[in-house]
């Protein structure tokens, strides 16, 4: 008989990496494992919604709390908002990315050093035969526990190269296409790694004093050496010109079931004529509220209809008469539904728009999201934009031109059932057991 493996998830407690943690929970659920949390009580309501065991890594609630965490998400995304603010600003990909990575060490080492007593307790208490991490540091509790471990990176796989070596791809995080002036790239991996090598040094610093190694020059975290994962269709992936290393493997998504009633159309929008087009620019881009007023306003005269996901500052702004929201939707069932995305490029957003064969208008703001964004326009799957910049005709124009594709919808149908019927990310069953078991 199999045995009944305990798999403790340990993500940041960031969205991205909690929501495709879920997703991978839910299938080693259905593969007859026992998936395990280790979370901060912001996340509790909506992990234990679905089912999972949960281990807090912070304070236990206190009684004037509700017990479900309920608010705790939003607040967390609205103290993200206001601490990262200036990076919603409409600024160049490498002026984010110098003032990202002069933070960002800082920040989280804070966040891992506060953690770390916690989930070594935590560890020792639910003694997991696999721990499964997505965090773009090392974690000294992780690593030294004596537990297999498989890496997981929710980001944009260009980034997996984070020693910034590879020539034949261009540096991460600019959003550059592997078709760009390769002549530059040398320039600008020297340019990034000035940019990164303070923080770097300081994080190395740190490495030593708990005992483990630095990573490689300027590199955030060490490949695991039992499994590093990620995900990203195959359409979309780079690896036809940079192949990885037996350890690393790829899936198409780790998408969430959302095992809920179906999303019914609110009357308001389903008593208009026009295609349905789901908007979302993430826990973070909508934070911007007078971006998301820009947008609005130039929707507003579209022929199509609107949901949107309006973010933690949802009450700050109104909707135009073509447009139902709220604070947040159920974003995969929304998008089964609707015939187009405007989405900020998140990797969740990205694959999960995949899977359901939709085009996509990318507005990237931050991070990843430019290299998603140039892939899916490299590719021939969307159009990339600047949300700050594009005109009304632009953004109503390229809505226009991906609805009325004959050919990319048969080219998105295609992706989306080799994606369905493949169903890969079932092998992270596999992955787990051979780990666990070896």
């Amino acid at each position: 008989m199999r045995k009944k493996l305990t798999v403790l998830f340990a993500p940041i407690n960031y969205v991205g990496p909690v929501l495709s943690s879920i997703g991978m929970a839910e299938v080693l659920r259905d593969g007859g494992h026992r998936p395990v949390f280790a979370i901060s009580q912001a996340w509790k309501q909506k992990v234990s919604s679905v089912g999972f065991e949960i281990e807090l890594m912070d304070d236990e609630l206190t009684d004037d709390d509700d017990g479900g965490g309920g608010g705790q998400v939003a607040d967390s995304a609205a103290a993200n908002v206001e601490e990262l603010r200036d990076l919603l600003d409409n600024i160049s990909p490498m002026d984010k990315y110098v003032q990202t990575f002069a933070i960002m060490f800082d920040d989280l080492i804070r966040d891992i050093d506060k953690e770390e007593p916690a989930l070594r307790t935590i560890i020792e208490r639910v003694r997991p035969d696999i721990i499964i991490t997505d965090h773009i540091l090392d974690v000294p509790a992780i690593i030294q526990s004596g537990v297999p471990y498989i890496l997981s990176y929710s980001s944009n796989p260009l980034s997996l190269d984070m020693g910034l070596e590879d020539p034949r791809l261009p540096p991460s995080l600019l959003g550059l296409s592997v078709n760009s002036d390769k002549s530059e790239w040398e320039q600008l991996r020297t340019d990034l790694k000035a940019a990164r090598r303070p923080g770097w040094l300081k994080y190395s610093d740190w490495l030593q004093s708990k005992g483990l190694p630095p990573t490689g020059e300027c590199q955030l975290f060490s490949p695991s050496p039992y499994a590093t994962i990620y995900m990203f269709p195959k359409e979309l992936d780079y690896t036809d010109q940079r192949p990885l290393p037996d350890t690393f493997h790829g899936f198409d998504n780790f998408k969430r079931s959302e095992n809920e009633d179906k999303f019914e159309v609110p009357k308001q929008l389903s008593q208009r004529s026009g295609k349905l087009v789901y908007l979302s620019l993430g826990s973070m881009g909508s934070g911007n509220v007078d971006l998301m007023k820009r947008l609005i306003s130039m929707l507003a005269k579209s022929e199509h209809r609107f949901i949107v996901s309006k973010g933690v500052y949802h009450d700050k702004y109104e909707l135009a008469d073509n447009m139902w929201g709220e604070r947040s939707v159920p974003q995969v069932k929304v998008l089964s539904i609707v015939d187009l995305f405007i989405t900020h490029g998140g990797n969740n957003s990205v694959t999960e728009c995949m899977y359901f064969g939709k085009p996509m208008i990318v507005f990237p703001m931050f991070y990843d999201q430019y290299d998603n964004a140039q892939r899916v326009e490299d590719k021939g799957y969307g159009i990339r934009l600047n949300p700050y910049e594009c005109s009304e005709q632009q953004l109503l124009q390229s809505i226009d031109k991906l609805l009325n594709d004959k050919q990319l919808a048969e080219k998105l149908q295609k992706l989306s059932q080799r994606i369905q019927n493949e169903r890969n990310i079932e092998n992270l069953v596999k992955l787990v057991e051979n780990i666990a078991n070896k």
